[in-house]
């Protein structure tokens, strides 16, 4: 699948995260010259740096061969323009955005080309469904078309992976780290990163279930 997601704040960022770890060819668009730079060699992802709103920057960026556009910046217009010539001009087939002041989701819908309005709390696009599970381990997304899970465990000060590696942890089969999100940054992982009380991570897997994840890192 190819992503092409429209603001590389901390909901873009994690999404783009996440779908690079699924193995899809995720494209991040943000206006932001630094927050790309930042971004280099930190992210699977192509980076490119230009105004979404702009039907060349998108068509630059892919959109006239992507399955999936996100729009998650920090303004409802913007998310909008995206999405109404994500869908309109560039005929892509699935289209999310956020929506940060709850009084305009009533724009979210199909005459702006939103196929899924995506609160501003909640880090959902169109091809992953919410599922609940446990308090602290809750299995956010759902890839359908990858078929994997994407679940959520954080570590806490009893946590027994607390302070280890992630070369310690024994992880079911199949499954990855998608990313640790410390201090609210998402960092792409390495053996040698040591967890920390805090820190959420965000696991890939094809197989495991919600309670396997939590018992390897509680």
């Amino acid at each position: 699948m190819k992503a092409l997601i429209a603001g590389a704040g901390r909901l873009g960022t994690q999404i783009a995260q996440v779908l690079a770890a699924a193995r899809n060819d995720v494209t991040l668009v943000d206006i932001d010259e630094n927050r790309i730079a930042e971004l280099e060699g930190r992210l699977p992802v192509r980076l490119v740096e230009g105004d979404a709103c702009e039907p060349d920057l998108l068509e630059h960026s892919g959109a006239r061969t992507t399955d999936l556009v996100i729009a998650t910046t920090g303004n409802d217009e913007d998310n909008l323009v995206i999405s109404l010539l994500a869908k309109r001009q560039f005929a892509v087939p699935r289209v999310a955005a956020r929506v940060n002041d709850a009084e305009n989701t009533w724009l979210f819908d199909r005459h702006w080309g939103v196929d899924t309005a995506v609160p501003a709390a909640t880090p959902l696009i169109s091809l992953i469904e919410e599922a609940t599970g446990a308090t602290d381990t809750v299995a956010l997304l759902r890839l359908s078309k990858a078929g994997v899970d994407v679940i959520e465990t954080a570590i806490t000060p009893q946590s027994r992976a607390a302070g280890r590696t992630l070369a310690d942890i024994t992880l079911p089969a199949g499954t990855v780290i998608a990313t640790v999100i410390r201090e609210g940054q998402p960092t792409v992982p390495n053996p040698e990163m040591r967890l920390q009380p805090g820190d959420e991570l965000l696991v890939v897997s094809h197989a495991a279930t919600e309670q396997e994840i939590h018992a390897a890192f509680q």
